[in-house]
């Protein structure tokens, strides 16, 4: 059996079979890296869409959705580098290879939720040769000295006019607990915006969708409300919708806000977590108490009346994601945290073939 192993600039690990968050996360960033000439190659993510979102690119990418395969993977790459994201792509990393492994937190909150959970986490954080995180709001929640890169989402060209949006509210995310989506249901029960004509639409699934459809119906707005369950198609539905709602309060960093900010859509967001350093950086940010269900429909229901206005914050935002949340900025960050690892810039090897 050949032992022959490909060598490559940097390897990103997510032990994962979904595309959520994260792997979006990684797919924007191999990408760009990918685009300045480094040999990148990619670990884990859903096999129907990871191939997909690195097509057209140099990026490599292959299976691993356990620790155990990314392990046997790794061993197969002589990588200058690997940035591993979540806990069990960090134990597969700093196990299996001898390259500086970097860390990107991407949750608000320490490792492990269980005694084996939090010995992965002691035996990792010292192996660790640098900590990212992508919000200062998860940096002061995780344990260990991180240095903030926030995460950037690629520029899209303007279209239309907000004449030609939909009435629609679009919430983008996953139907778990933590994610609050029976509160975002009450507020817009309390907007009244569903006696207008507006209409909520819920891209995303999960384990509480039964339940919601329930609470729309209890609080006589199931008309109005439309579960789209998980989308391969979110750039169509944020460049149409009329605003984009996120009232999670603890969000740790909120990549689908920024990709909406980036389509110039309107942003109506819980004040706090990553929002408070993204949509609140713009001055016509739009955040609502997140545990009020009264005031944020009412801002809710102000926005969605006022087109005037929400033409004009839909382009502050998108300039505000141009300026600050692209992805060469956020490449920049991740770049000079490589260069303080390895003692120099992570540049493509001379001669390399990619």
């Amino acid at each position: 059996m050949s032992t022959t192993t490909l060598a490559v600039d940097v390897v990103h690990v997510v032990c994962t079979d979904a595309f959520a968050g994260v792997e979006r996360y990684v797919t924007t960033l191999a990408r760009t890296q990918d685009a300045r000439g480094l040999r990148v190659h990619v670990l884990g993510g859903a096999a129907d869409r990871m191939p997909a979102e690195l097509a057209g690119s140099g990026v490599r990418w292959a299976p691993a959705p356990t620790p155990w395969r990314a392990a046997a993977a790794l061993r197969r790459l002589d990588a200058r580098l690997v940035h591993a994201h979540m806990t069990a792509a960090e134990l597969a990393s700093v196990a299996s290879t001898r390259a500086p492994v970097v860390a990107t937190r991407h949750f608000a909150a320490t490792r492990g939720s269980s005694p084996v959970g939090r010995a992965v986490g002691r035996y990792v954080a010292p192996r660790l040769a640098a900590q990212v995180a992508i919000s200062a709001f998860v940096a002061d929640r995780v344990e260990g000295p991180s240095t903030v890169v926030h995460p950037g989402v690629p520029t899209v060209e303007r279209r239309g006019t907000e004449a030609g949006r939909r009435r629609v509210v679009l919430m983008a995310q996953r139907l778990e607990a933590e994610k609050r989506t029976d509160v975002a249901l009450r507020m817009w029960a309390a907007s009244g915006l569903a006696a207008e004509g507006w209409e909520l639409h819920l891209a995303g699934d999960g384990a509480l969708r039964p339940e919601l459809e329930a609470l729309a119906r209890e609080l006589g707005v199931d008309g109005s409300v439309r579960f789209l369950g998980r989308r391969a198609d979110m750039p169509a539905l944020l460049a149409s919708v009329g605003i984009f709602f996120a009232p999670r309060g603890d969000e740790p960093y909120g990549l689908s806000v920024v990709e909406a900010m980036a389509h110039g859509t309107p942003v109506v967001a819980g004040r706090g977590g990553g929002h408070s350093e993204t949509v609140g950086t713009a001055d016509g940010a739009v955040l609502v108490p997140p545990d009020d269900v009264e005031a944020a429909g009412a801002a809710l229901a102000r926005l969605a009346h006022d087109p005037a206005r929400r033409a004009a914050y839909g382009e502050e935002l998108r300039a505000v994601q141009q300026r600050r949340f692209g992805p060469d900025a956020h490449a920049d960050g991740i770049a000079a945290v490589y260069a303080a690892v390895l003692g120099a810039p992570l540049a493509p090897a001379a001669g390399a073939a990619r």
